[in-house]
Formats: structure tokens, C-alpha cells, sequence
């Protein structure tokens, strides 16, 4: 049995073998950083809560040589601020076309597709999710991804799924415990 499996959820020897190839990984914001759910104010503010520990395994990621990105439907000041304090580089927002960002992201990079993780939790997703090494979704996403995603996380979006999957990243390339920084 495997580290992660003792953490989270049993794991079989395919999925942990991709996860060992990843080298950037690709979040959804809103239903896996977040709850899914946006709060309005009276005077248009909106707010979004983040679970420190999904900072946490995102700054441990990116130490352990892993790339990460974002991309996101909508725009927010909120998600530039949070993802700027995780020194997340690549932040696509707005994105109807997530596929796009996705291909651009891969040339940029110069990687395979095959060295991708993507996390979502709805249809949107789908469309990057189905040409990544590792499609992912949270354990609250939509039916259609849970039924289709090669891996699903044991933790619901906004409550820790992001962190979940790092360390399923950093387990199986075996830089798992290396970070000693915090969460920002």
C-alpha cells in the first residue's frame, strides 16, 4: 500500500505511474479552489473562499520543480490575488474556450500533453480533461465527470481537493514532505 492510499483513498499502480509523469498541473477555480459558490455584495464585491491547504500543496508543487496553472470561465480580481500569492504563473481567465489556453500553455511550456494533470468539476472541463496524462475531478464535480475522469479526489472542491491531488503528485514522483514554507 502507498503512502497516498494511507492519507486519502486506495490508488492503483496506473494512476500513481501517471502522476509520476506530471510536470504542470491545470486547476478549474470555482467547484475546486473554491466551493463552487460566489458571494455578491450590495456593491458588487464578490468573494470567494480558499482552503490554505490547497496554498500549501500548490507552493510544495511548485518547489518540487512541478508547473501549475490556472484556467477559469470567469474573471476575478479575487483569483489574480490568491493565485499571485502562490506564485502561479500562468493565470487564464475568461476562458470560453479552455482548450485554447490549454494548447497555448503546452507550446509555452514545450510539454505533452501526456505530462498533464487537470482538475475540474464540471463539463467545461471535460474538453481539456479528455487530452491531459491525468484527468481528475473532484469528488463533488459533475456525474459526468466523476463517471469519465481517471482519477477522482476523496475530498470535495474547496475543501482541500487541490492538495489532495498534490500530494498524490508529489508522492508518486517521490518529493513528497520536501516543503517547509507556508500556505500564503
Amino acid at each position: 500500500m502507498s503512502l497516498f492510499s494511507e492519507l486519502y483513498q486506495r490508488i492503483n499502480q496506473p494512476t500513481l505511474e501517471r502522476a509520476s509523469q506530471i510536470k504542470l498541473l491545470i486547476c478549474d477555480v470555482d467547484g475546486v479552489f473554491s466551493d463552487g459558490r460566489i458571494y455578491l455584495g450590495n456593491n458588487g464585491e464578490e468573494l470567494k473562499a480558499f482552503h490554505t491547504r490547497d496554498g500549501y500543496g500548490i507552493k510544495a508543487l511548485r518547489q518540487a520543480g512541478v508547473e501549475v496553472a490556472v484556467i477559469t470561465g470567469r474573471n476575478s480580481a479575487i483569483v489574480q490575488q490568491r493565485m499571485t500569492a502562490l506564485s502561479v504563473q500562468y493565470i487564464y481567465q475568461g476562458q470560453e474556450n479552455k482548450l485554447a489556453a490549454f494548447e497555448e500553455l503546452l507550446q509555452k511550456l514545450q510539454l505533452n500533453a501526456a505530462n498533464v494533470a487537470y482538475i475540474g468539476d464540471d463539463l467545461a472541463d471535460w474538453q481539456v480533461m479528455q487530452h491531459c496524462g491525468l484527468a481528475v475531478a473532484v469528488k463533488d464535480a459533475h456525474p459526468y465527470l466523476v463517471k469519465h475522469a481517471g482519477y477522482v479526489t476523496s475530498l470535495n472542491g474547496g475543501f482541500g481537493a487541490v492538495r489532495e491531488l498534490c500530494d498524490l503528485l508529489l508522492i508518486s514522483q517521490q518529493k513528497f514532505g520536501l516543503f517547509d514554507g507556508s500556505s500564503a
